[in-house]
């Protein structure tokens, strides 16, 4: 399980689906854990790998779960996941595709370079809480994690 005060990674270029999605985490007082954001592919990467403006890892700290939607500006969604899942020291960070996509071929690639669960983002708000409930409940409460990498 994810522990508490471990980072999460959120990557997201919605303001409203990020202020959704925060809101929906920190809905349960007991989740201690700090939430980051990255806009774009080249920043959630740079943040993982604590490179240019993250190159202090006391800003960036290493993750211990990602939420990566797909359609994000610069580097898609499906090669920040390949980067990530490539380097040894990284690739068992649980990244959870969170996306609008519910294209088979979106899903297809993004078990094939390693993602941990694909999740199609619900429109209407109470599914939307529910599924970052559920979420939540099962990475921080029911899955088995290694311990630092």
């Amino acid at each position: 399980m994810i522990k508490q005060f471990q980072p999460i990674l959120v990557v997201e270029d919605s303001d409203d689906d990020y202020e959704i999605t925060f809101r929906a985490f920190k809905k349960n007082e007991n989740l201690k854990n700090p939430i980051y954001r990255s806009e774009t592919g080249q920043e959630a990467l740079d943040f993982v790998f604590n490179r240019g403006k993250y190159s202090n890892p006391q800003h960036a700290p290493r993750p211990g779960i990602i939420l990566l939607d797909l359609n994000i500006p610069g580097i898609h969604g499906i090669k920040v996941l390949k980067t990530i899942k490539e380097h040894e020291q990284y690739k068992t960070i649980p990244v959870i595709v969170f996306t609008t996509s519910e294209n088979e071929q979106d899903i297809q690639k993004c078990y094939m370079q390693g993602a941990n669960t694909f999740i199609t983002k619900p429109v209407e708000l109470q599914n939307f809480f529910a599924t970052i409930k559920t979420l939540r409940e099962y990475w921080f409460g029911a899955a088995v994690i290694p311990k630092k990498y």
